[in-house]
């Protein structure tokens, strides 16, 4: 840890001044005494020096006989539970599979190195078979170039490497931060003329409809090897996704809801994971981040999984379904679009219509066999599907 923080630091020095390592120093301070102020989440350098009115030419190498293609993905450091690296390492695997080569060019605003974060993404994702790198210190030539969020969006813009740029969309991310300067600088990277690959029809219908962006979209593939349905399990409780650190999810919403429906319900009992939240009252489990297979186990001893979503969907209706546990969803367009599913339930994002979809679940006569029903809708989603889609798209915009 200690031979880390050095590296960090002298990194910092290097690339942004003493007076930058001093002023983190105070913000590590004031956060100390309760003050809540966060690292930029992206370089102020790289901002500047993208001017996106000015496009580069594209320049792709000549692809080999034999149609193997090198694949170079921007991403932030991987966090535990993130839905989103999840399925970024997915799509990366599937191509590996196929006889392509992934790097993976890491982007950290901390300062800390590849090789810190590279222990940990190989015990999380062991089938992952390509380098862990550093973007900072530049790229090397491939076909493909992808970024994976907005703000590593910039440094895929910036980098002189060969290859044609792409972006993989997981969420519309301007919606994550107030109108100002941060909705804006990630609206931009959509600007940049990438070519989007998107989770769910949704976000690329909206982003060819608003900015133009060409776009191709996958299907949300479900892991049935660890979301399944368990036989003869006992369903007590209803269970709530709550991030209190994504305020996308609506936790304030969601746990106002699950009060409501606790005063109606007081037999049933009540499980939220994601992160701790505190005690909720003497029939709720608060079980923070959770394994899969864990979170398996909770799902089957659920009736329903309260999941909302004020921007695009998460992976976790898909996975409650597997395991016979019935979403209950914010009604939005991007939900249902996306979704596409007859036992999702949706009601209005509000906490005593919430609270009716859960009871109106928990009270449904025959249950076991509509979990059994709402298992098999989704058994037949598998993440190749989206593997394919993504080779499939490569091959078509790189001309193999």
């Amino acid at each position: 840890m200690f031979q880390r923080r050095a590296h960090q630091m002298s990194r910092i020095v290097r690339e942004e001044g003493v007076r930058q390592l001093g002023a983190r120093a105070l913000r590590n301070a004031a956060k100390r005494l309760g003050a809540d102020e966060d690292v930029f989440p992206v370089r102020l350098e790289d901002v500047r020096n993208a001017d996106i009115s000015h496009r580069k030419p594209t320049t792709v190498p000549p692809i080999p006989q034999d149609g193997s293609l090198t694949v170079n993905w921007v991403s932030t450091p991987p966090a535990p539970g993130s839905g989103g690296h999840t399925t970024m390492f997915r799509l990366i695997q599937h191509l590996e599979s196929l006889g392509h080569t992934c790097r993976l060019y890491l982007y950290d605003v901390y300062g800390s190195r590849a090789a810190d974060h590279e222990p940990v993404i190989r015990a999380s994702y062991p089938g992952f078979r390509g380098q862990v790198l550093d973007v900072t210190t530049g790229m090397a030539d491939a076909h493909a170039v992808f970024a994976t969020a907005w703000m590593t969006a910039y440094p895929a813009f910036n980098d002189p490497c060969a290859g044609k740029r792409f972006y993989l969309v997981q969420d519309y991310e301007p919606w994550f931060y107030p109108v100002g300067g941060l909705s804006t600088l990630a609206d931009n990277t959509y600007r940049m003329g990438f070519h989007g690959f998107t989770a769910g029809r949704y976000l690329a219908e909206k982003l060819r409809a608003d900015v133009g962006m060409p776009a191709d979209w996958f299907d949300f593939g479900c892991d049935a090897d660890r979301y399944h349905l368990k036989e003869n399990s006992r369903r007590d409780g209803v269970v709530f996704y709550a991030r209190r650190l994504a305020p996308r999810r609506a936790i304030e919403i969601g746990l106002l809801a699950l009060e409501i429906f606790a005063e109606r319900h007081p037999d049933i009992n009540i499980h939220t994971y994601g992160e701790k939240i505190g005690q909720l009252g003497p029939r709720h489990a608060d079980h923070g981040l959770v394994t899969p297979d864990q979170l398996n186990d909770i799902y089957n001893r659920c009736y329903a999984g309260l999941t909302l979503s004020m921007t695009n969907v998460s992976l976790v209706p898909h996975e409650m379904l597997a395991a016979g546990c019935l979403p209950v969803v914010n009604d939005a367009p991007h939900n249902r679009v996306v979704l596409d599913n007859d036992h999702v339930r949706y009601a209005p994002a509000t906490p005593h219509d919430l609270a009716r979809e859960l009871s109106d679940v928990v009270t449904t006569p025959d249950f076991a066999q509509l979990a059994h029903t709402a298992s098999a809708s989704v058994s037949s989603r598998s993440w190749d599907a989206a593997g394919h889609e993504l080779d499939k798209v490569l091959r078509r915009e790189l001309q193999v």
